[in-house]
């Protein structure tokens, strides 16, 4: 059984990354961009900070004023989020699985702490969490793996017996890079090759997971 179970957020735990891709048609033409770029939202899955601010002035053009526009994605998502979100399938039976075998959960999300909060406080599953990890509190987000080292110093758990349980492209090479027990749930984005060879192990959806640890197939 693995020591410690890290969960990224949006797209992994909740149905909230359409949300983002409905911001961004909202937020470009308000800095003069009229269009959105049609790989743009996939491109910024799972990223956070400075690499986000990379990602969008690849596609708009150096001059793009990244932080503002990604202060106003942020402001728009956190409006459609007031109204809840909707669980991943074998969300709650994970969570319950993991509490009856006491293996600790923490968080590892790119979101800030108040879209962190309020989601999982919607969700009623706040309090299976007692480690909460959030883009704000590092310097290299991912596809870094220092969101994950984090949560798993708190934890107290050693990277190699821990589980990293990832939907974006970002947070596979992420936990692949630091050593983690990494599967995926794809959710809007399949994996390519190049994340087939780095993930441990692609699930359908969190009752597999649940299934897997369940038969000590996993860790």
């Amino acid at each position: 059984m693995v020591e410690g179970v890290i969960f990224d957020m949006d797209g992994l735990m909740f149905d909230t990354e359409p949300l983002w891709t409905d911001a961004w048609p909202i937020v470009l033409p308000e800095f003069g961009y009229p269009e959105v770029p049609a790989e743009l939202p996939d491109a910024c899955r799972g990223s956070a900070g400075e690499v986000t601010y990379r990602i969008i002035r690849s596609f708009l053009g150096e001059d793009a004023p990244a932080p503002a526009m990604w202060v106003r994605m942020k402001e728009e998502v956190h409006k459609m989020l007031e109204k809840g979100v909707v669980k991943k399938p074998g969300l709650d039976e994970l969570l319950a699985f993991l509490a009856e075998n006491n293996i600790p959960m923490a968080i590892a999300s790119s979101s800030p702490h108040d879209i962190i909060e309020m989601d999982l406080n919607n969700a009623g599953v706040r309090g299976y969490f007692t480690f909460i990890v959030s883009g704000e509190d590092v310097d290299r987000p991912k596809p870094d793996p220092q969101v994950f080292q984090v949560s798993a110093e708190r934890m107290g758990t050693d990277p190699a017996k821990s589980l990293v349980l990832e939907d974006s492209l970002n947070g596979v090479r992420a936990g692949a890079a630091g050593g983690f027990i990494t599967v995926m749930v794809p959710d809007m984005i399949a994996p390519t090759d190049e994340i087939k060879q780095l993930y441990t192990r692609e699930c359908r959806d969190l009752f597999e997971v649940r299934d897997l640890l369940a038969a000590g197939e996993l860790g």
